[in-house]
């Protein structure tokens, strides 16, 4: 495959490329970064694909991974050491410390909702929220784990629809 062919099959994908990360993403920004990450790196391991596969599928990977790879980098990037003998690790999320208004509504309103479900909806999926493992919630309910894992899925539907009725 000569470089041109390689060139042309390549920026006919920039379009599922750009789609593919801006799923991965979900920010206009982020996913262009991504696409430039990956058309780079396709360009400068040119010589790793090979002929008569699937480019398709070759571009989707390096993308997956260097999302991957960001990700990781940006997690361990938040994450900084507590200077105690213990040596906890503390993961900073930033985005809590930006509430504004229309998002401290939005999560009083969510509360509202959550609280006003029935309670054999509402238990289990408070206790899911609050860190319990299935076996745990179904163990303090007295119920089947498969109960319990019924139950917050469908608490979680009915939610999803509520939320959706408010906007």
């Amino acid at each position: 495959m000569t470089a041109i062919e390689f060139n042309h099959q390549l920026i006919s994908l920039e379009d599922k490329l750009y789609s593919f990360a801006l799923r991965l993403t979900m920010n206009m920004d982020d996913a262009k970064d991504l696409l430039q990450d990956t058309l780079l790196k396709a360009y400068t391991y040119k010589n790793q694909f090979v002929e008569f596969t699937n480019m398709k599928a070759w571009a989707y990977t390096i993308m997956k991974n260097t999302f991957i790879n960001n990700y990781r980098r940006n997690v361990l990037h938040r994450t900084t050491l507590d200077g105690s003998n213990d040596l906890f690790f503390l993961s900073q999320n930033k985005e809590i410390a930006n509430n504004t208004p229309d998002s401290a509504y939005f999560v009083h309103q969510l509360t509202q909702l959550i609280d006003s479900l029935n309670n054999e909806f509402k238990i289990p999926f408070k206790m899911h929220l609050e860190g319990y493992k299935y076996k745990e919630i179904s163990e303090e309910l007295k119920l089947n784990i498969g109960t319990v894992k019924s139950r917050i899925y469908f608490a979680r539907q009915k939610l999803m629809k509520a939320v959706s009725q408010l906007n």
